[in-house]
């Protein structure tokens, strides 16, 4: 039987690991440095309110997954808004930024002239970077109250100029009209069992020789063979869901992340948010850039509520950097991969995606590897080094945004 090993256990490593299963005939090891499998996906407790590393609903422009994870775990589709909380105007507005909050903004009338310049105009056809985009498509009022701010703390960056690589996680058009919910045009999702996803990691790696607290010490990638507490291993394939470029020891140089640090507070009130807001975005000086209130995903029943505060930090890897020459350096070790080892995930593609594009990952690895070789180390998204998730490409597609535009949010 071959031997297939899979580096890491967040959702891209459980996701691979159910599919190698479902093609049958492989003997899968599954290793894992945390004690848990599931990542940030991963349920856990305070005070008796189930959270995640922050608000995991899943999110999809394709029926087709999430009827394969609903069939898993059942799931509740949702209905909900997003708000931005802007200082300057003390006042909270929605995001995607909606036609209907202008009115109310103190320097109404700016904007709307920008904005008639920014349309008549259509600069952002030309846009080269996310700064440009936003300018060009909002005008400078806006984009300052609403965009800028959050954008540079949430990537750590002093400019969002530097931003050239940006058609991640689109929230719609740069102005919204009509519905207020943040996802009228996909299907967002959250489990209906209390500890979420966890159903889902038992049931994809079932089968799978699943090693916790396991750390790689070595690698020999051109080799496929891995170093575990002092021994060498050789395998058949390798899925990598880790950053790539620990597997040819930085020889390109380490690949850039911006994290988070994660808190959780529990108020004495039923719930904190209006009736449809799940979460809260802070586009000012705040070290933070969303607030959760978890049980509006969870439904658990409390006169208590949990709140998480997220904060950007450097402290850990969760976003790879939306910039082209950083994107280039990992596809220098994507290059270097041999055959049989696949690179996938949201630090393993080295690329903003989320779990729809996960589970889609993690399929067409399968086909290929049923059919005998793989077109690329990277599924789905292969030597195209701009390919966007799969939200952007369904929404550029049906013209609800122009092709490589990105927002501020996550």
């Amino acid at each position: 039987m071959k031997k297939a090993l899979i580096i890491g256990g967040g959702f891209a490593g459980c996701a691979a690991a159910h599919q190698i299963q479902l093609i049958g005939g492989w003997d899968v090891t599954l290793v894992e440095r945390a004690p848990f499998l599931g990542g940030g996906v991963k349920t856990h407790w305070r005070g008796g309110h189930p959270f995640t590393f922050g608000p995991r609903h899943f999110l999809t422009p394709m029926e087709e997954l999430f009827d394969y994870l609903n069939a898993i775990v059942p799931m509740r589709k949702l209905d909900h808004e997003f708000i931005t909380y802007v200082e300057q105007d003390r006042n909270y507005y929605t995001f995607p930024i909606h036609k209907d909050d202008i009115p109310r903004m103190p320097d109404r009338e700016q904007i709307e002239k920008e904005i008639a310049e920014a349309q008549q105009l259509k600069g952002w056809t030309a846009a080269k970077n996310f700064e440009e985009y936003w300018l060009s498509s909002i005008g400078k009022s806006l984009y300052g109250k609403m965009v800028d701010g959050y954008s540079r703390k949430m990537w750590q960056v002093e400019s969002n100029a530097m931003l050239d690589d940006f058609g991640w996680s689109p929230k719609g058009v740069a102005i919204k009209e009509g519905p207020r919910e943040g996802w009228d045009t996909a299907i967002s999702a959250y489990p209906l069992a209390p500890d979420g996803y966890d159903h889902y990691f038992d049931v994809a790696t079932a089968g799978t020789t699943v090693k916790l607290k396991t750390e790689i010490e070595a690698f020999d990638i051109q080799n496929k063979r891995v170093q575990i507490a002092g021994e060498w291993h050789s395998y058949d394939l390798i899925v990598n869901t880790v950053s790539p470029d620990m597997l040819l020891n930085y020889a390109y140089g380490e690949l850039p992340y911006v994290g988070r640090e994660f808190m959780t507070i529990i108020l004495p009130t039923e719930y904190a948010f209006p009736d449809k807001v799940y979460f809260t975005y802070y586009a000012g000086d705040e070290p933070y850039t969303r607030i959760v209130e978890y049980k509006k995903f969870t439904q658990h029943q409390s006169p208590s509520t949990l709140i998480g505060i997220e904060i950007p930090s450097h402290k850990n890897k969760l976003y790879p950097m939306p910039i082209k020459k950083e994107i280039a350096r990992a596809y220098q070790y994507f290059d270097d991969l041999p055959d049989g080892v696949v690179s996938m995930g949201r630090a393993g593609s080295y690329k903003y995606i989320d779990i729809d594009d996960i589970i889609w990952q993690a399929m067409k690895m399968a086909e290929e590897l049923k059919g005998g070789g793989f077109s690329h180390p990277v599924p789905v998204y292969g030597a195209d080094q701009s390919a966007p998730n799969l939200l952007t490409q369904k929404m550029v597609e049906a013209n609800i945004v122009p092709g490589g535009s990105g927002t501020a949010s996550e």
